[in-house]
């Protein structure tokens, strides 16, 4: 182990077993303290998900709350001029929304088993004779029609009572009702005291990491704005060029398709792949010629040219770093572990996750433990930060840190 001098010039042996004990309780402490709220959140899972709908609304509305106070408006009339715009998005949205959606899901449930006989007659057969495998023989699709056509008006038919069953609740209603007034009432509240929640919370970190924290939450806040502010835009965008493009091929669930892409378009490739597979099936199913395919196919390639080339890099960038793979873990992680709430929250905390991370990479390369007991040379810091990592002779880096 490396020494370092003290002043009298005498060799400092470093931080002793008792110094390390203490270390070790300090960071067993803060592992109880987050297992305990994660415990806490589990346990209030329901109460917790319009504080964090609202929260999230919040934060997405206090950008342009500041920059009209900059303007020269005061904090109450730009939190009342938002809050309104957000307010009546949201009712035109769901006065849109709700009955073009209703009306496309009653045309898919007439139309579920003409897409089956279409599988089963059509669709297989094609199968097995571009591939050569024996499909058909695995299955009997007499039988298979026949199964669902007797099921069908009974499923349909329980799928019915299952649903007013769930709307003639009173508790299910009662709940409802009191997400939907409680989200907007605590949205204004946390907007209009968006900054002193910050300056609190500020408050609480120590003093001797409040450098390393801000640049941290910096940080975590743009990659947080790219992702959410950006992707639902491209979300939005992707959603009504869909459904408008689908629609005017003749698609009669064209519109559910597109709006079903641009809900998941924040998953890299699963939003494009759905107007693909979705919109030709459709198509083939509903007109049976390539005319109609050709179609889906021109607002499939005018789409992903769209999102990659104009939408996604002017509006998201490349500063949030979530692979496919991490945002669909994160999504059925949050989703098992915290339901709704967890599926809210969770890609959000993934990118501030993904932050953390990258920074502790940095501390890590630097750590003795990485280094080993015998390195030495020359480190720098990284930016606004107390990190440091080595220089390699190989890779010469900026200015050496003191």
């Amino acid at each position: 182990m490396t020494t370092e001098s003290t002043s009298s010039g005498m060799p400092n042996p470093g931080p002793g077993p008792v110094e390390d004990i203490a270390r070790f309780f300090r960071r067993l402490q803060w592992a109880l303290l987050l297992l305990g709220v994660g415990l806490l959140i589990w346990v209030l899972t329901p109460v917790l998900t319009p504080f964090a709908a609202s929260l999230l609304l919040a934060w997405l509305g206090d950008p342009v709350v500041d920059r009209l106070e900059k303007r020269g408006l005061s904090r109450n009339a730009s939190v009342g001029l938002v809050f309104t715009v957000m307010v009546l998005v949201m009712i035109v949205l769901v006065l849109v929304l709700i009955p073009v959606v209703r009306s496309q899901v009653e045309v898919l449930t007439r139309s579920i088993p003409v897409y089956f006989e279409w599988i089963v007659r059509t669709g297989l057969p094609w199968l097995q004779a571009k591939t050569g495998m024996d499909v058909v023989s695995w299955l009997d699709p007499d039988y298979l029609l026949d199964m669902l056509k007797r099921n069908w008006q009974g499923a349909s038919g329980i799928a019915a009572q299952v649903i007013g069953l769930v709307t003639q609740s009173g508790f299910t209603v009662l709940g409802w009702v009191a997400n939907v007034v409680l989200i907007p009432f605590l949205t204004f509240f946390f907007l209009r005291d968006w900054d002193l929640l910050v300056q609190r919370a500020a408050a609480l970190v120590p003093r001797d990491r409040a450098a390393m924290v801000a640049v941290l939450a910096k940080e975590s806040d743009a990659v947080l704005g790219s992702f959410l502010r950006g992707q639902f835009m491209v979300m939005l965008a992707m959603g009504v060029f869909y459904a408008l493009g689908l629609w005017l091929v003749g698609l009669e669930v064209g519109v559910l398709i597109g709006v079903a892409a641009g809900l998941l378009t924040f998953i890299p490739y699963i939003g494009p792949t759905t107007v693909l597979v979705g919109g030709v099936i459709a198509a083939l199913v509903q007109f049976g010629d390539w005319q109609h395919v050709v179609g889906v196919l021109a607002v499939w390639g005018i789409g992903q040219l769209l999102e990659s080339y104009a939408l996604t890099p002017k509006l998201v960038g490349d500063r949030v770093g979530l692979s496919p793979v991490t945002v669909v873990f994160a999504v059925m992680a949050g989703g098992t572990l915290f339901g709704f709430l967890g599926m809210l929250l969770a890609l959000p905390v993934a990118a501030v996750a993904n932050v953390l991370i990258r920074h502790a990479h940095e501390r890590y390369i630097a750590s003795r433990f990485y280094l080993g007991d015998g390195a030495s040379g020359p480190k720098i810091e990284i930016a606004g930060t107390h990190h440091v990592r080595p220089v390699t002779d190989d890779a010469p880096g900026p200015t050496d840190s003191v």
